[in-house]
């Protein structure tokens, strides 16, 4: 009776048991295969985000089950224009560099955070999972296109005036450690995807210099994690970024040409 009541009782006062979490991080689940068919570069970066703040939580001792989950649904939104978030557009044209407005751009960037709500909303998501939408993206700047209008606002001073709020996120900033950890995971993974031939110090430095520039915005004043959970955390992701991109042994003789015995006249 209680296994088969527990679900009813889950969603009535929005609980979020570790029954409730395996569940809604199956792959199988209608939102989670959308993501994947529909925005297939954005899936990438969730799974590896998630890998990142899978071991990130784990090493802190915070809730893992939470995290993957939170992780998994954390940039639904990019569902409603895919092909404006780079990931998803497989070397073809920007669309930003066709609409040549940051300010356009950067209501377009912003509202994913606000449709992935609506679409957590819907799919009935428990607020703990919804959380991570908004504030994995905190207050942080969207930088480039902030950049851009700035060098337009430079050039012609009379047509053009820059406002900051205008390129920020409206937040929450994180609440949580977990939050907090999937924003530096989500803030750290295309840095550390597009190291090839980097040393593991070099990782180290360029991760450390992204945390403390979300340290210095105050993106995390409110999530609980310390200075010394940061170094702890940025280990953590320098250790997956080596096992993703550990050296491979070089096989002798791989590189003279397959011979292959003439099949036989007997079949």
């Amino acid at each position: 009776m209680a296994l088969g009541v527990s679900p009813y009782l889950e969603r009535l006062f929005d609980l979020v048991t570790p029954i409730r979490l395996a569940e809604l991080s199956n792959p199988n689940r209608p939102l989670l295969q959308r993501l994947a068919s529909e925005t297939p570069g954005t899936f990438q970066h969730t799974l590896f985000v998630a890998t990142l703040a899978e071991a990130a939580a784990r090493s802190l001792a915070c809730n893992v089950e939470l995290v993957r989950a939170g992780t998994l649904y954390h940039d639904i939104g990019k569902m409603h224009d895919p092909q404006s978030f780079i990931e998803n557009q497989m070397g073809g044209p920007n669309k930003h560099d066709l609409i040549d407005d940051p300010w356009e751009s950067a209501l377009i960037i912003r509202k994913h955070v606000t449709v992935g709500l609506e679409m957590a909303r819907r799919a009935c998501l428990p607020h703990a999972l919804q959380a991570f939408i908004p504030e994995h993206q905190g207050t942080m700047l969207i930088s480039y296109f902030y950049f851009e209008a700035k060098k337009m606002a430079t050039t012609e001073p009379d047509r053009y005036s820059v406002n900051e709020s205008d390129f920020r996120y409206v937040g929450p900033i994180p609440q949580s450690r977990e939050t907090g950890i999937v924003m530096l995971a989500d803030s750290c993974e295309a840095a550390l995807r597009s190291l090839k031939d980097a040393t593991t110090e070099e990782a180290l430095n360029m991760v450390k210099k992204i945390m403390r520039a979300r340290w210095q915005d105050d993106q995390l004043i409110d999530s609980g994690l310390s200075r010394a959970d940061l170094n702890l955390i940025a280990d953590v992701f320098v250790q997956i970024w080596q096992q993703f991109h550990h050296k491979r042994i070089p096989y002798p003789g791989a590189s003279c040409p397959i011979v292959f015995p003439p099949a036989s006249s007997s079949g």
